[in-house]
């Protein structure tokens, strides 16, 4: 508590949290003696402070949508365009979790310790992905000033061994200053059958709406709920709505009906999208005239190579990422008008980034593919005849589609490269609308100053009229990265503040300084996962000049033609990186996953005992049951007249496992993939009888190398009741997304014999696992 005694002003806006402040007269023995007394003030956020509504999509690049001249309709976008400003040089980092980081801190990805995404993390300071709380976000500060604050969507910056339900919670929505969360945590999600939370609560929000189910919608619907309570509870107390869809990653998930939508839309091709889209890109201005366009690297696959099956089948999988782009932008709508419904629109200051860096061209085989868990996690090749005779499930919930890396660099026209690679503009250079109506009252403006995803929070202090703090929670904060955009709002030729600029992820290596550009060219395509790397990046690496007050979209390369500009940047990009924590470079990717490069969490532990309501355990911290011989011992009652439901599940119909009771039998299903091939199902011939009885599943693996096959047996207590092959087994990652479960199945079921989520109708008492390594 501060007193009239203990401070001549208040609030102190620069050490946070604020106590409340109290005046506090004479105290006597006797409330008639004693001076009256207000109640203690609480700190309220500065007057006319305006609510924030902060809207980042996912892997959404700048020749995306039609409002920079793209072929995917943004309605909402597009009126937000016209009643604000485009920014058509605004650059992300180029990945998601480090971009994510530095938009809600205001400080360089690699400065909050999320130089790479946290699958991938390494023990390096720049690289773990702990984030520090000397990184305060701007949840943070903004809730500590009298701000209500709310994140809905993507969580990408939790580190996976941290995103179980036991905790702890630290870097969770609500430990970095959100008052409500309710979102996924990790890279990407299911839009069907999403593994939602509500704070810290984990929930499945689809249960009893299976046929109409879609995230998207049930973001908005959570974020309009929590902006009406807001507003109601206490109508002039600003708000920060953080909404960030999980859209457009990978899997492109969209409702049928939006689907259909685009039919036939893309059917001339990739090669052609690309030239149309920078054809319109200058004729709305959104480039400048003589902007060139990039041709495509040779590497990339043609439009016209492909069969005509597989031309229909691509054409489906831009037809998908088309359709959830816009159903996405629509339910973004849905929040915009729910704001003008309360008359808050007004004084709403709107930033919307289209896109956490460029679209993904992680295709390796230039067809697309149906599964990124089977595909790039475990070397699953699809079958183009199966693409072509589930060419109607591309969008739905049985698929993970994602479409050709022909696509996402058309997505990315009129820029060289695409998502990671950090060195090009088609992988961090994203557009940007913001809207504020009683601020920016001239809509409709095209601004080209070179702005920065960390530019986002110091513009939002400026426009509550805050300062950043120097302590939060008495942990003295860095200095922030970015520059305020406020300028920029009334001034189309505003002096450009964010004039140096590193870049790196994966050690692609660039940086802006001055309008110039030095940068490394790529060593791996962007959808290699390993492989080649080299000991050092930085002298190894080619580097290339560009410059970009006269070369709009990097084409020209002028190391040869300016060797001592080159050496200038090179140093300064060095400078920078020992400044930021880049160091040491590393173009490991797919090879930093590998065991003996992550977190050991159960070091020396071979069992592990669950009971019944366990949940949504991670990969990272279930026990690991690949390429081993394991046991899972299940004790249940069967009550009369039987009893049916799951007994242990981790992930689903992309890769995993379950040990479950159907029509009374004991069953065990396990995916390597979501190929019909690789399912496999043992079933006991005979229905338990009433009592107890102890259930197991013993599996002997071959041996050999990893994702060889086994041979699983089911016990009925102690007596072998069912045997069989398991030819081929999950090699590297079982699910991203989907979890390990005790008495329930979440998400989508390992086989179609039963859905989620298959609670057991016996009494379930424990269920262990043990890992048999070396047998």
């Amino acid at each position: 508590m501060t007193t009239a005694d203990e401070t001549a002003e208040w609030p102190d806006r620069t050490r946070l949290p604020i106590p409340p402040y109290q005046k506090v007269g004479r105290i006597a023995r006797t409330i008639a003696e004693s001076d009256p007394i207000d109640w203690p003030q609480e700190v309220e956020a500065p007057e006319g402070a305006p609510n924030i509504l902060l809207v980042m999509t996912d892997d959404v690049g700048f020749g995306a949508c039609d409002v920079f001249g793209g072929p995917i309709p943004t309605p909402v976008y597009g009126r937000l365009a016209e009643q604000g400003l485009r920014y058509n040089r605004f650059h992300t980092t180029a990945l998601c979790a480090p971009s994510r980081a530095a938009l809600i801190t205001g400080r360089n990805h690699h400065v909050a310790a999320t130089g790479i995404i946290s699958e991938f993390s390494t023990p390096f300071p720049g690289y773990h992905s702990i984030m520090s709380k000397s990184v305060g976000s701007i949840g943070e500060i903004l809730g500590a000033n009298g701000y209500g604050t709310a994140w809905f969507g993507k969580n990408h910056n939790v580190p996976d061994w941290l995103t179980t339900p036991a905790g702890p919670f630290n870097l969770w929505p609500m430990g970095l200053g959100f008052d409500y969360f309710y979102g996924f945590l990790g890279a990407d999600a299911h839009q069907f059958r999403p593994a939602i939370y509500e704070g810290t609560v984990p929930i499945d929000p689809y249960l009893g709406r299976e046929k109409d189910y879609h995230l998207d919608a049930d973001l908005a619907d959570h974020a309009i709920s929590w902006i009406h309570t807001q507003k109601s509870v206490s109508p002039n107390k600003p708000f920060l709505a953080y909404y960030a869809p999980g859209t457009a990653h990978a899997p492109h998930h969209a409702p049928k009906e939006w689907v259909e939508k685009f039919a036939g839309q893309f059917d001339h091709g990739w090669d052609e999208q690309r030239r149309r889209t920078f054809e319109r890109q200058k004729e709305m201005g959104v480039i400048p005239p003589d902007a060139v366009l990039n041709p495509t690297p040779e590497s990339y696959r043609r439009w016209d190579d492909l069969d005509d099956d597989m031309k229909r089948v691509c054409a489906r999988q831009m037809e998908c990422y088309a359709a959830a782009i816009a159903h996405c932008d629509y339910q973004v709508g849905r929040v915009i008008d729910a704001l003008e419904e309360m008359g808050q629109l007004q004084n709403t200051l709107v930033i919307y980034i289209q896109g956490d860096n460029g679209s993904s061209a992680e295709d390796p085989t230039g067809h697309g593919f149906t599964s990124e868990i089977g595909v790039l996690g475990n070397g699953v090749v699809d079958r183009e005849d199966y693409m072509v005779e589930n060419i109607d499930e591309f969008g739905g919930m049985w698929l993970q589609n994602h479409f050709s890396h022909g696509w996402a660099h058309a997505m990315n026209s009129p820029y060289q490269w695409d998502k990671k690679i950090a060195s090009h503009l088609g992988g961090t250079r994203t557009s940007m609308v913001v809207a504020w109506p009683e601020r920016i009252v001239s809509g409709g403006g095209l601004r080209s100053q070179f702005t920065h995803i960390t530019d986002i929070v110091p513009t939002i202090l400026e426009a509550a009229g805050l300062p950043m703090p120097v302590t939060i929670n008495g942990i003295e904060q860095l200095p922030l990265n970015g520059a305020s955009l406020s300028s920029t709002f009334d001034d189309e030729a505003a002096e450009e503040h964010h004039t140096t600029q590193y870049f790196e992820v994966i050690a692609n290596q660039g940086i802006y300084h001055d309008g110039w550009m030095a940068n490394t060219a790529p060593k791996r395509l962007p959808w290699v996962g390993m492989g080649p790397t080299t000991a050092d990046p930085f002298a190894d690496y080619e580097w290339e000049l560009y410059d970009l007050r006269k070369d709009f979209t990097q084409s020209k390369n002028l190391a040869g033609e300016h060797p001592e500009k080159l050496e200038e940047l090179k140093q300064l990009f060095l400078n920078e990186a020992k400044r930021n924590q880049v160091l040491p470079l590393d173009d490991r990717y797919i090879e930093r996953v590998r065991p003996e490069n992550r977190p050991q969490h159960n070091v020396g532990r071979s069992s592990f005992a669950y009971y019944p309501g366990t949940k949504r355990i991670t990969e990272a911290m279930a026990p690991d049951m690949k390429n081993t011989s394991y046991r899972i011992t299940a004790t249940v009652t069967i009550p009369p007249g039987g009893a049916e439901g799951m007994l242990v599940a981790q992930g689903g119909w992309f890769a995993g496992n379950a040990f479950y009771i159907l029509n009374g039998r004991p069953t065990y299903s396990y995916a390597k993939s979501h190929y019909p091939e690789h399912k496999y199902t043992i079933r006991a011939p005979e229905t338990l009888t009433p009592g107890p009885h102890t259930l197991v599943v013993d599996f002997t693996y071959d041996g050999g190398a990893p994702g060889s096959g086994g041979t699983a047996i089911i016990l009925v207590d102690g007596i072998e009741v069912a045997s069989g092959r398991i030819d081929q087994t999950v090699p590297v990652i079982v699910s991203g997304t989907e979890t390990l479960d005790i008495g329930e199945d979440s998400g989508t079921p390992v086989v179609r014999d039963y859905d989620v989520p298959f609670r057991f109708t016996g009494q379930l008492h424990k269920v262990v696992i043990d890992l048999l390594k070396g047998k």
